[in-house]
């Protein structure tokens, strides 16, 4: 019951079998029927061409099974409702006054299912044709009922017929375009879902995604791997990030992540201190957000840093050590160069050569010093303990500038505080004098020679702020964004005959944030650098 073209598509081709089989199982039902009524009813004239009818049908009914017709050619379908317009005519011909020429409305709407508009003309014509044919030949008169109402309901049904083959049709062309769209969908979900698995397998962090009830759903082969290798150690003991701490299981970095929390560089170590098989993993948790924002889990992520924080804690260790076995001696030589030089006698020569002697042991010592303090300040070492108390912050730079006095007149630069008065910040007076003696330093030793340097202290709405700014030759751009960074030396400074660290800044930084305060600098080539210490009004939140 579809509208069959000269190439098909193989949609409609899939279902010719089952079209022409419905149609003609439909035919020769209401022709079994009809021949039983007929013979019940004793309106039989003749049993020949009924006997001739129903065989036709039965043929036509057989080849319906038994051929495949969805790989013969389209016009051989046609064949089966013009066999059944024989059947009907020679069953009409057997009993004339019986109801079998409303049976070739079957074939008729057979033909303009078929054949579309084309079908719809040549089935009403070849139905009323061959019914006016019977009534002819067996003698009847012509009614109005035969000569109009019959053709016009043979053409509503074939055109009804033909309607609703061609939307069955586009509805099948629609459903198939869809099912091949919905299968190349899941084809490509498939290669994606195979694509993210092999990613997944090939990094060497584990991965883990819990749902919002708490249920593990996806686990990588390195995720596996970590687990295997803490449970092969019988459940190591975890502690927390000191090593020292134990944890309780509610607290361990999976737990926490199905009670929805999110972990930032969570360090879990599993194993006691000194045990070989000792592990340390980091951890990182996000929440996922379905399309209507609901929570739709957490994905948890974990690396194995073992092989780093060791390291990481072997280089404290180290600076630990070499900062303690030579502060001792290089205290006592300064120590002991001080009395020397305090002696009257001591000649000029001598005196410039102690001179050397005491400025190299000096410069050692506070490399030393700033290396203790980034052990100190380092996320493996011990945090940055304040002792927060009203200062005046005008009066601690006063202080400072007058200690850089020395340095700085021997490179002819005038050092000049700008301020208000006396401006009271609570902080920790040591460590930010620290701070305001390694800016004011590193203005003198980088600016340039018989320039000038200005100290600016000012207080604002919110925020207390010290400046620092020099004539200098500027730091490249491209260095700023490295600057406080621990162990960096820009170009220009790692040229000349300046000698550093490199951790002035990053050990200042760290404090003023320890603070909560900020320290930002603005510089450019050529025009010298300029940097600002940032502090709130409000007492910072203390630390220990």
């Amino acid at each position: 019951m579809t509208f069959l073209a000269a190439d098909p598509p193989t949609a409609l081709r899939r279902v010719r079998d089952r079209a022409v089989l419905l149609n003609q199982i439909l035919v020769g039902t209401g022709v079994v029927l009809a021949t039983f009524l007929s013979l019940a009813t004793g309106t039989v004239a003749a049993v020949d061409p009924l006997m001739l009818g129903l065989l036709l049908v039965f043929v036509a009914t057989g080849m319906a099974i038994l051929v495949p017709w969805e790989s013969g050619p389209v016009g051989l379908v046609l064949l089966l409702p013009l066999i059944d317009v024989g059947a009907i005519t020679l069953l009409t011909l057997s009993a004339p006054g019986s109801g079998f020429p409303l049976l070739w409305l079957f074939p008729a709407m057979w033909i303009g299912s078929s054949l579309g508009t084309l079908g719809v003309i040549s089935a009403t014509v070849l139905v009323t044709a061959v019914y006016w044919a019977t009534i002819i030949y067996s003698g009847e008169t012509f009614e109005m009922s035969a000569f109009v109402v019959y053709p016009v309901v043979v053409a509503g049904l074939a055109t009804i017929a033909s309607v609703a083959s061609w939307r069955s049709t586009a509805q099948r062309v629609v459903l198939d375009k869809q099912s091949r769209e919905l299968r190349r969908a899941v084809d490509r979900a498939r290669g994606q879902e195979e694509l993210v698995t092999e990613v997944l397998d090939a990094v060497d962090f584990g991965v883990v995604r819990l749902t919002a009830d708490g249920e593990q759903v996806v686990s990588n082969e390195a995720m596996a791997r970590l687990q295997l290798a803490i449970d092969d150690t019988d459940l190591l003991q975890p502690f927390a990030s000191d090593g020292l701490t134990p944890l309780a299981e509610a607290d361990l970095p999976l737990s926490r992540a199905r009670r929805g929390e999110e972990l930032e560089r969570a360090l879990v170590w599993f194993g006691a201190p000194g045990d070989a098989a000792r592990r340390a993993l980091r951890f990182n948790s996000r929440r996922v957000a379905g399309k209507s924002a609901v929570d739709d889990g957490v994905i948890l992520v974990a690396q194995d840093t073992t092989s780093e924080e060791l390291a990481l804690r072997a280089r404290e260790d180290l600076i630990a050590s070499v900062s303690h076995e030579l502060r001792t001696p290089l205290t006592s030589i300064t120590g002991y160069v001080e009395l020397v030089l305090d002696d009257e006698t001591l000649s000029e020569s001598s005196r410039r050569s102690l001179g050397v002697v005491e400025r190299n042991a000096a410069r050692l010592l506070a490399i030393v010093s700033d290396l203790v303090a980034a052990s100190a300040m380092s996320r493996m070492g011990v945090s940055i303990t304040l002792h927060p108390e009203p200062i005046d912050l005008t009066a601690l730079a006063a202080s400072s500038i007058e200690s850089a006095l020395l340095p700085a007149a021997e490179r002819g630069i005038s050092i000049e505080l700008l301020a208000d008065g006396p401006i009271m910040v609570n902080a920790d007076p040591h460590r930010i004098r620290q701070v305001i003696d390694n800016l004011i330093s590193n203005a003198v030793k980088y600016g340039r020679v018989r320039g000038r340097v200005d100290v600016e202290v000012r207080r604002h709405d919110d925020r207390i702020t010290l400046t620092v700014a020099d004539d200098g030759p500027g730091i490249p751009p491209g260095e700023v964004p490295r600057l406080f960074e621990r162990f960096f030396r820009s170009a220009l400074v790692r040229q000349s005959v300046t000698h550093g660290s490199g951790l002035g800044l990053s050990i200042s930084r760290d404090i003023v944030l320890a603070h909560d305060g900020r320290l930002t600098v603005r510089t450019a080539l050529g025009e010298g650098s300029e940097f600002t210490m940032s502090l709130p009004v409000l007492p910072p939140r203390e630390e220990s």
